[in-house]
């Protein structure tokens, strides 16, 4: 199954997702947002705590489901001492995502902080003890 991976992911926020309750999630990378900006409601995203260079073969990670999602611009102005102003300007993703399986990539391709990571990975479908 090839899909959009959202890399680096706090594996706390994996394991409460794993108990299968959705979770809304704030996400700040450049690399993650850019991923998102191609997504739509209803896609499925593979999500891992692994960092979007050390992503490959072997790694694993969560199928989700993407239940919403809002990319905002917040603009922020300080001032100080008189008349200096400093604008700053932060973009940031708002997702909902909801688990649907367990997974672990088969390949990855990624072409830089410009360009979504995609993976190809393959569904857990049982698990071993031992």
């Amino acid at each position: 199954m090839e899909c959009s991976a959202l890399t680096g992911i706090s594996p706390q926020v994996i394991r409460e997702l794993k108990l299968g309750k959705p979770r809304t999630l704030e996400l700040q990378s450049a690399h993650n947002i850019v991923t998102l900006a191609g997504i739509e409601p209803g896609a499925s995203v593979f999500m891992t705590s692994v960092d979007m260079d050390d992503l490959g073969p072997g790694d694993v990670g969560i199928i989700v489901e993407v239940l919403s999602l809002a990319i905002v611009m917040k603009r922020i102005v300080e001032i100080g001492q008189g008349s200096h102003f400093e604008e700053r300007e932060r973009v940031s993703a708002r997702i909902q995502v909801r688990s649907l399986a367990a997974a672990t990539v088969k390949s990855a391709s990624h072409e830089g902080m410009v360009r979504p990571t995609t993976v190809d990975v393959v569904k857990a479908c049982c698990f071993h003890a031992g």
